[in-house]
């Protein structure tokens, strides 16, 4: 990672999947308390279907998959 990127978070949007998280981040629930991602890079849900969230458990593949014909 170039020096612009090492003091923060790169955030990746994926087509139809989460947004992926790397680098110095806070995430906060909605009172403002810190939750432990438990790791150093996460996945934020975006189709608001995680039994996780804000975290992706990956629910949106399965969506996509029952969509298909």
């Amino acid at each position: 990672m170039d020096d612009k990127h090492s003091e923060g978070a790169v955030i990746r949007a994926y087509a139809d999947g989460p947004l992926l998280v790397r680098g110095d981040f806070e995430l906060r629930d909605e009172a403002g308390e810190l939750i432990d991602p438990g790791r150093a890079t996460i996945a934020l849900c975006r189709c608001g279907r995680s039994a996780s969230k804000p975290l992706c458990d990956g629910t949106h593949s399965l969506l996509k998959k029952r969509r298909e014909p």
